[in-house]
């Protein structure tokens, strides 16, 4: 199994960044805006949208507010397996680490996911910090 572990720093207090990571429904206009392009959730489950084209069906795992951790499991597609999650931690004043972790078969698929968490990850910086810098 492959395993996937990306880390960014993101110019925002952790908790600013944690309400749009726990918003499952919300990536597209919240989080990672461009990266995802339309998501819908329908009761545990969201349909995501890449900006790719990539439509992929995700199950929210848990939703772990005291740890700021929210995981999931895309399901279908090209993928055996997949589970990844995303956690946020306090870093300095304003500023927080997003870690993005993912595991995954088969193993060939790991560079292209991996390029997609750092586009990911791109992203959600670009989201958040533009959105404190509009206030």
């Amino acid at each position: 199994m492959a395993s996937i572990h990306k880390e960014a720093t993101i110019r925002v207090p952790a908790q600013e960044l944690w309400d749009a990571a726990r918003d499952a429904g919300g990536l597209h206009t919240r989080l990672v805006k461009g990266f995802v392009t339309d998501c819908k959730l329908e009761g545990d489950a969201r349909t995501v949208t890449f900006g790719n084209g990539l439509t992929v069906r995700e199950l929210i795992v848990d939703v772990d507010d005291t740890r700021r951790r929210i995981a999931w499991t895309a399901v279908g597609g090209r993928l055996s397996h997949h589970n990844a999650s995303l956690q946020v931690f306090e870093s300095g004043p304003g500023e927080c680490r997003a870690v993005w972790t993912a595991d995954l078969l088969p193993h060939e698929m790991a560079p292209a996911i991996a390029a997609m968490i750092d586009q990911g990850l791109a992203a959600m910086r670009l989201t958040l910090e533009n959105q404190v810098h509009a206030i």
